[in-house]
């Protein structure tokens, strides 16, 4: 119990969800032999896992305020490990896209539009900044201001291209409603904590 409970925490956390995510993204590959339709399951699958870990982070803080509970204090005490393993899994996503250009170059052409190129890459800077400076030194040299500016601006920057990547798709799958709920969802619940935190600082002063 004491291993289980030191590999769901701190960085061990990171490395279990990242290890998960590269076992998943090789067996769904190694399924459809791959092929196209293999690396194509992986980006759609790693799309998810990166969904899925981006939204525990970035809900962490407002979840522990609405709902304290052995949970979110877990989830609000491992937000930076958890996002820290969603930028590996979408690590693994872009790995996956680029392979589609190997695998089937015409695919690639036809799904990697130059705005993608553009607007995705930018976050994956944002992401790349943002790890960059999840550890306790580089945090540090940065400052603490300039620190929640970067991760205030990336962190609602990606939750805009994963609303609008996912909206772009749902004509052709009214499944994807479902994300779409989700990253409203844990928008709804920050603006929330926002509006609370506000209110109560405006009453300590009056």
């Amino acid at each position: 119990m004491t291993r289980l409970k030191a590999a769901l925490n701190g960085w061990s956390l990171t490395g279990v969800l990242t290890l998960a995510v590269v076992l998943m993204a090789f067996a769904i590959a190694a399924a459809h032999g791959f092929d196209v339709e293999g690396v194509a399951a992986v980006i759609r699958a790693t799309a998810r896992t990166s969904l899925l870990l981006f939204c525990l982070a970035f809900s962490a803080a407002a979840l522990l305020s609405f709902a304290p509970n052995h949970w979110t204090r877990w989830q609000y005490r491992n937000r930076r490990y958890l996002g820290v393993a969603f930028a590996t899994s979408h690590g693994v996503h872009a790995v996956a896209i680029a392979s589609l250009a190997l695998v089937s170059a015409s695919q690639f052409r036809d799904a990697v539009t130059p705005p993608m190129l553009i607007f995705g890459g930018l976050g994956y800077a944002f992401i790349v900044l943002m790890v960059a400076t999840s550890f306790d030194r580089t945090a540090r040299l940065i400052g603490q201001r300039a620190w929640r500016v970067l991760h205030w601006t990336g962190a609602n920057y990606i939750w805009l291209i994963f609303l609008n990547g996912f909206a772009s798709r749902v004509g052709m799958r009214p499944l994807y409603w479902v994300p779409i709920t989700l990253l409203v969802a844990v928008m709804l619940l920050r603006v929330g904590r926002w509006y609370v935190s506000r209110r109560v600082r405006v009453q300590a002063a009056a």
